[in-house]
């Protein structure tokens, strides 16, 4: 499983990127591994607002439909729109061309709660 360093991860297997003050937000490697392959991605509209571990949207596949959760509070400022014709990215490239949303955080210190990346291997590894 692909688990890179630079990133902070939610125990519902979501990922953050710290970019400037805002924060990427997609599904992990595992996330998409899980799910198989994706068909549908709904997604917030720009301005909304998201709470943190609440849920901001769906990822549907050809094996279940799974929540997405927002891994810090904020606005959402951009939303990846290729997804919702391409939702195959999610699966091919989670971390690039899958990211989902870019939040404006209300709390940025927020982003310290997530777990490293160490963290969440010890996660995936608790859960094989």
């Amino acid at each position: 499983m692909n688990v890179p360093e630079d990133l902070a991860y939610t125990r519902e297997h979501e990922w953050a990127r710290r970019k400037g003050s805002r924060v990427v937000v997609g599904i992990t490697d595992f996330a998409q591994d899980q799910l198989g392959d994706v068909v549908y991605v709904e997604l917030p509209a720009v301005g909304d607002e998201v709470k943190r571990g609440e849920s901001f949207g769906v990822v549907e596949s050809t094996k279940a439909v799974s929540e997405l959760f927002a891994p810090v509070s904020g606005t959402v400022v951009e939303v990846n729109d290729p997804l919702v014709e391409a939702p195959e990215a999610v699966n091919e490239d989670p971390y690039e061309e899958g990211w989902m949303i870019v939040i404006e955080p209300s709390e940025p210190r927020q982003l310290e709660d997530l777990l490293t990346s160490a963290a969440y291997a010890g996660l995936l590894a608790e859960q094989d």
